[in-house]
């Protein structure tokens, strides 16, 4: 987190894209799924995109509780697909993002009305990503990474 007068964040592990998208989420103003703002998410967002495994799996509890969405979810998905997007190297960094992204797929939505509601907005950045994910699939059959990217394919319902 950073204050007014800090200069952006960065780290030499983060394409500019990903430090981007991080950026552009007025993360304070939305609601975690731990119930405090979402503020505290761009710490764990930034260890992801660093390569950091259990950050990814540190979003349990605050983009989606067990099998409910929470706010910051699209936003995080968005955040998510820039790091597949910018190709993360090592294998656990792939699985673990590629968990996450399942997770919450795998959510129910908040049941809101407002724009597609949050499983909408969160699976169309996933959707955008699709062709990696897909390759990632098919690169490795019956590896962990290929059964996490087919499952995102078979939730999306979009086997070519």
């Amino acid at each position: 987190m950073r204050g007014m007068d800090d200069k952006p964040r960065s780290s030499p592990l983060v394409p500019d894209a990903v430090a981007a998208e991080i950026a552009r989420h007025d993360w304070e103003s939305v609601e975690c799924g731990c119930g405090r703002s979402a503020l505290h998410l761009e710490d764990t967002l930034w260890a992801a995109a660093e390569g950091h495994p259990a950050a990814f799996r540190a979003l349990e509890g605050h983009a989606f509780t067990g099998k409910q969405l929470a706010p910051p979810a699209p936003a995080v998905a968005g955040v998510l697909m820039a790091v597949w997007e910018a190709g993360p190297p090592r294998r656990a960094t792939r699985e673990a993002l590629l968990w996450t992204v399942l997770a919450l797929l795998g959510a129910q939505d908040d049941g809101s009305s407002h724009e597609a509601g949050l499983y909408g907005q969160s699976s169309a950045f996933v959707r955008r990503g699709l062709p990696g994910i897909r390759a990632e699939a098919a690169a490795a059959p019956g590896t962990v990474s290929a059964a996490y990217a087919e499952g995102i394919v078979d939730i999306l319902g979009l086997r070519e």
